[in-house]
């Protein structure tokens, strides 16, 4: 699959295939998305926001979610905050969703059919790493979006004129419902 995506490639630059999509790196809505790598959002996501190629940064996981206050979905906020200019965030999660309900029993007996070693597995979780927090979904999503939108509006290194607002779009048809969040 990868050397026909190359040879596509290929054929694509040649024709220019990327001229409609030029633009900057920096937002013009000034707005950051976190949300799901579910396939059915590639395009269902922006298409139901009304947004185009150029005006917003999309950071997406496993689930929309940020696990802990420095990982990687936070980093990628956090620049995008210093460095690109977003003003606004949104966490959209959807229906339907993969993360929830994943628990880390589950991908330990997948890992251990696919040949990873059981003590791989010890050793990483003795050198601090825990596998089962890392590893785990959830399975409240209105409850997850509230967690996420407090875990950024909570960080010591958002500004607090940032704005951090929650969501849930049907992963069918586009509808987004707001998640009020307390804090």
């Amino acid at each position: 699959m990868i050397d026909r995506i190359i040879e596509y490639n290929k054929s694509f630059v040649e024709s220019k295939g990327y001229e409609p999509y030029l633009t900057s790196k920096y937002p013009d809505k000034k707005l950051a998305i976190l949300s799901c790598m579910d396939t059915r959002l590639t395009e269902l996501l922006p298409a139901a926001l009304g947004l185009k190629n150029g005006d917003a940064k999309f950071i997406k996981n496993a689930g929309g979610i940020v696990i802990a206050p420095f990982d990687s979905a936070m980093r990628s906020l956090i620049v995008a905050i210093y460095e690109l200019g977003v003003n606004e965030i949104m966490v959209v999660a959807h229906t339907q969703c993969g993360a929830c309900h994943m628990s880390y029993d589950h991908f330990h007996d997948a890992m251990i059919a696919r040949g990873v070693a059981a003590e791989t597995l010890d050793t990483i979780q003795k050198c601090g790493l825990d596998l089962h927090h890392w590893l785990e979904g959830f399975k409240d999503t209105p409850e997850s979006v509230r967690k996420t939108v407090a875990t950024i509006k909570k960080h010591p290194l958002v500004p607090s004129d940032i704005v951090v607002r929650g969501f849930i779009i049907n992963s069918e048809t586009g509808a987004l419902e707001e998640i009020h969040c307390l804090t």
